[in-house]
């Protein structure tokens, strides 16, 4: 009896690192590349065309910046799997890409034999970091604050938990301003009466907050 492959979708502007993707891929037993894309808007429109399992994506593209894609390929499509495949050193992104929302973290240098199984561990459910990273990241969270345990929201105004959405989806102060039609010094405040209100220490915990609270709540937002 065949087993099921997971299908795959592949976000990166090279075509050379695509093609190379696509034939490891295809040598796979339990892979099958579905499409392929190279920027922002084609990422979303492939997705929504061909809803794969997991994607496989390359944070610096061309035109618009990727990091805002994360956060909304989640909030779309909750169930999809995601993980990074980046010439960026781990130990400075991916902390922040899986606040966003990420699965795992690959660095483009690695063997084919490693892309291939962050890329099983992630679509297995699991997230895939490298050994360092993953310690790190354990530590800090043995660190959070209670806030973190959930229900600290509920001190939280409708217009405060309106900038923590919209944090959840990867907006800075100026896009959360233009957002809502208030100033970026009245954002700025928001920010700050949240983290003091939920004891978070700085904005990195702020993302990580917001972006666990939001995957809790999928109907708040809409689609």
């Amino acid at each position: 009896m065949k087993t099921a492959r997971t299908t795959v979708a592949l976000v990166e502007d090279h075509p050379v690192v695509r093609d190379g993707l696509s034939l490891l891929l295809a040598e796979q037993p339990d892979f099958k590349v579905v499409g392929e894309a190279e920027d922002v808007e084609g990422a979303l429109a492939l997705v929504e065309r061909v809803r794969p399992q997991a994607v496989v994506l390359d944070v610096t593209l061309r035109g618009r910046n990727a990091l805002s894609l994360i956060p909304e390929l989640r909030q779309r499509w909750p169930a999809l799997r995601i993980l990074i495949l980046s010439m960026h050193e781990e130990s400075l992104y991916a902390e922040r890409l899986l606040a966003l929302g990420a699965h795992g973290y690959v660095m483009k240098q690695e063997p084919p034999a490693e892309f291939l199984r962050a890329l099983r561990r992630v679509a297995a459910g699991e997230l895939h970091v490298s050994t360092a990273v993953g310690e790190r990241l354990v530590a800090r969270a043995r660190r959070a604050p209670r806030a973190l345990a959930g229900g600290a929201e509920e001190r939280l105004t409708g217009r405060e938990r309106e900038v923590l959405r919209l944090v959840a989806r990867g907006l800075g102060t100026q896009e959360i301003s233009r957002e809502l039609a208030m100033s970026p010094k009245t954002v700025d405040s928001h920010r700050r009466n949240i983290r003091e209100k939920l004891g978070l220490s700085n904005a990195r915990d702020l993302v990580r907050y917001a972006v666990r609270w939001a995957a809790d709540r999928p109907a708040e937002g809409g689609e």
